[in-house]
C-alpha cells in the first residue's frame, strides 16, 4: 500500500471513494455531485487529498485536509474533514497509514494541528484516532449554523 496527494488524475478514484463515504453519513449516492465538489477541491487547491492505493494501485481510502489557522496559537492549522476506508479493507492498517500521512503532511507545512470530529456513535473511528494519539477535546462546546442558502 501506498499513500500518495491526489492530483487532477485521480479524480475518478478520490471522487467514486468521497461518493462512498458521503453515503455511509447517510447522503444519497450521487457521483456526478461528487466528481464536480473534488474536481473543484483539486483545480482550486484548497484541500488536500491524500489517497491510500493497494500494491495494484487500486483505491482503498483517502483523507480530505482543510486549511485553517489557529488565531491562539497563531500558527497554520490542518482540519482532517474527511476520512473514508472502503469497508473490505478496514482494520488492515490503511486508515492509520492515512492519518500518518495527514500527521506528516501538516508537520511538513508547518501546521501546529490536526483538528477532526466524528459522529458520536463512530465507535470505530473513535478507537482509530484514539489509538493514533488523537486527543478527545472537552474543554469546548462547538456549535454550528447553517446558512440558508
Amino acid at each position: 500500500m501506498k499513500i500518495i496527494q491526489a492530483k487532477i488524475e485521480n479524480l475518478h478514484a478520490v471522487a467514486e471513494l468521497f461518493d462512498l463515504y458521503r453515503q455511509f453519513y447517510g447522503q444519497a449516492a450521487d457521483i456526478d455531485a461528487a466528481k464536480e465538489f473534488i474536481r473543484e477541491r483539486l483545480t482550486l487547491n484548497d484541500a488536500t487529498i491524500l489517497l491510500a492505493l493497494t500494491a495494484k494501485n487500486l483505491p482503498v481510502g483517502f483523507t480530505q485536509l482543510y486549511p485553517a489557522f489557529s488565531s491562539v496559537a497563531m500558527k497554520p492549522m490542518l482540519y482532517l474533514n474527511d476520512l473514508f476506508v472502503v469497508s473490505t479493507n478496514r482494520k488492515s492498517g490503511v486508515g492509520a497509514a492515512l492519518l500518518n500521512a495527514a500527521y506528516d503532511f501538516a508537520l511538513n507545512t508547518g501546521a501546529g494541528s490536526l483538528k477532526l470530529a466524528t459522529a458520536v456513535d463512530n465507535f470505530a473511528a473513535k478507537s482509530l484516532y484514539e489509538s493514533n494519539a488523537y486527543l478527545k477535546v472537552t474543554a469546548f462546546d462547538h456549535y454550528v449554523r447553517k446558512v440558508d442558502s
